[in-house]
């Protein structure tokens, strides 16, 4: 019998660590590749690690609110075979058998596989079938055509290596972009003591609220910000959605708020303008084929969460809806799994919701621009008539978008926000939802 220290996966750019919420076998337990072992919790979002080996668990090193880094050993498992093994597994053979090469360069230690392929996190993929990938140089293009058998849709051992068997009788994928070295921001100066009187109350940050900061200060090292502002005139998405709400919620059980509304210009002005849906890979532009939504959500203990609208151009207003709705229901409730806050090209954050006018949001990275959406407020307006000019009361909106200097310039950026505006103002009254 050999050891296997199973090790904590990563889960994504940002997610350093995470905490053990609880085992779900003990110590004895003989448990089967591709179980869920353990739920974990990284930056307030719930999740599982699965165990890519089958085994008996005969130590957990983990324990219930203790934080393990990424790559760190969390339980280890008796499996076949003979020594120690760290990260070492023994592939059984398919029945689409790969070569005696493949299968020697598969079986290889991790640590000793060398290779270049990253991916982007978008992705869940178990510590042995990324070593797989990464052996075989699989691209990330590659593993998103496998269709997975496993939990979730996910790809197993036995997925991956059987597409490496009929790899040669693939279509030609498109080689990835040569990642260029991306300078390094300048190192801000450390930050001044401040002094402490007595009846001063020191709160020390929890993990979310740390990640949060750093990826803060770096967003601005690494991107000059420029931000344009426009007022919109939303009196017709407001008499829409007010029409519309009850009937909705009648029907499919879900309140229709005016985030979908939101949403769905934001699309249509990407389509105009798709360079804003960009992201900078050293010298490179990344255009980004879909449309991912980032919505930035606040959550009830005051730190702020991210979840992503998934291919949102694809999505109808009731699809958008009941995707946005699910989203902040499970990031308020921490039931958000890492996959659901990953991967989005374009964030949108509702600063009205706190009664806000506007704000100056900060470029999440790797993206090149974010809208901040404005509280709608009753105001006298003056409108352009056949008769002549004259003062309504319009419900009126700021917008203010957020964008990377490096890429974007005013024209595209202030273009883009326009498109927006456009896009509200001309809201269709009769649009079904």
């Amino acid at each position: 019998m050999a050891e296997y220290k199973l090790l904590l996966p990563s889960m994504g750019e940002g997610v350093m660590e995470a905490t053990i919420i609880t085992w779900l076998f003990n110590e004895g337990d003989n448990v089967k590749e591709d179980d869920s072992v353990v739920e974990i919790a990284t930056d307030k979002v719930d999740s599982d690690v699965p165990t890519p080996v089958s085994g008996k668990i005969v130590k957990i090193l983990k324990q219930k609110d203790e934080v393990a880094k990424v790559g760190e050993a969390i339980a280890i498992l008796e499996i076949e075979g003979e020594g120690a093994a760290s990260e070492e597994v023994k592939t059984e053979t398919p029945a689409a058998t790969p070569d005696a090469n493949t299968l020697k360069a598969i079986e290889e230690p991790l640590q000793t596989a060398a290779s270049n392929v990253e991916f982007s996190g978008d992705l869940y993929l178990s510590p042995l079938v990324k070593s797989i990938a990464q052996q075989e140089k699989i691209s990330e293009t590659e593993l998103k055509s496998i269709k997975g058998s496993g939990l979730e849709g996910r790809i197993t051992k036995e997925d991956i290596l059987a597409y490496v068997a009929n790899r040669g009788n693939q279509p030609a994928q498109t080689a990835p972009v040569q990642a260029a070295s991306t300078p390094k921001p300048a190192v801000s100066a450390p930050a001044a003591t401040v002094p402490v009187s007595a009846g001063d109350e020191i709160i020390p940050m929890d993990r979310m609220r740390k990640i949060i900061a750093e990826n803060m200060v770096k967003a601005k090292q690494i991107a000059p910000h420029v931000t344009s502002f426009i007022e919109t005139d939303v009196t017709n998405v407001v008499k829409w959605r007010n029409k519309n709400k009850a009937v909705f919620e009648k029907r499919e059980g879900e309140k229709l708020t005016f985030m979908p509304i939101f949403v769905k210009a934001v699309v249509k002005a990407i389509q105009d303008f798709p360079m804003i849906n960009v992201s900078i890979n050293g010298e490179n532009i990344i255009k980004k084929k879909n449309i991912n939504i980032g919505m930035a959500t606040a959550l009830p203990d005051g730190n702020l969460i991210v979840p992503v609208i998934k291919n949102a151009d694809q999505l109808s207003l009731s699809g958008l809806a009941k995707a946005i709705n699910d989203l902040a229901y499970r990031a308020r409730n921490k039931k958000l799994r890492p996959e659901d806050t990953q991967g989005a090209t374009y964030t949108i954050s509702n600063v009205g919701s706190f009664g806000n006018l506007m704000g100056t949001p900060i470029i999440p990275q790797p993206q090149v621009a974010i809208l901040a959406i404005g509280a709608i407020v009753k105001k006298p307006a003056v409108l352009e008539t056949a008769d002549g000019d004259v003062i309504a009361i319009r419900n009126l909106m700021f917008m203010s978008h957020s964008y990377d200097h490096r890429v974007v310039d005013g024209s595209l950026g202030g273009m883009m926000l326009k498109h927006v505006h456009d896009y509200l103002e001309n809201w269709d009254l009769n649009t079904e939802i």
